[in-house]
């Protein structure tokens, strides 16, 4: 929602400043600006929805994904070092053989629907990727948790 909304202020931006025409039937600065308003609404919406879901998981006691995306991205080697010799076991090897089936779907020159068509042709490479960097970004952020829970159960 809130990557939803900042494109639909961009697109208003964009109206804004390169629409000299009327779209559909409107001045194309009311037009603009009708669409920086809704992008922001939805993202706001979005961010409050955000955290109402975090609040709801971290009350039901449900692990929470943690830390940013650089962290995130430093642990995805130690989780799958981890996962593949079995010391964490909340990450199933589906999980990891759909990861390579997706990376191996997005760099083949094989699609479902053709690059050639435009803008239909990327929508399925677009899913493979944001549902591939959404289930990684998860997995990591789930295992830093786990990491974190362990280091306190030491000490």
């Amino acid at each position: 929602m809130v990557y939803f909304g900042g494109l639909l202020a961009l697109i208003g931006v964009g109206s804004l400043v390169f629409r000299d025409g009327d779209v559909i039937g409107l001045p194309a600065s009311v037009v603009g600006i009708a669409l920086i308003v809704i992008g922001a609404g939805v993202s706001a919406f979005g961010v409050v929805r955000r955290r109402k879901v975090r609040a709801r998981k971290i009350a039901q006691g449900e692990p929470v994904p943690v830390g940013d995306v650089i962290e995130r991205a430093r642990a995805l080697p130690r989780l799958i070092r981890a996962a593949r010799s079995g010391a964490y076991g909340e990450l199933p090897k589906r999980r990891m053989t759909l990861w390579v089936l997706a990376v191996i779907y997005l760099v083949s020159p094989f699609d479902i629907l053709p690059d050639l068509l435009p803008i239909i042709g990327v929508t399925d490479d677009a899913g493979v990727l944001v549902w591939l960097l959404t289930s990684v970004s998860t997995a990591a952020g789930l295992y830093i948790n786990h990491e974190r829970k362990q280091v306190g159960q030491r000490d």
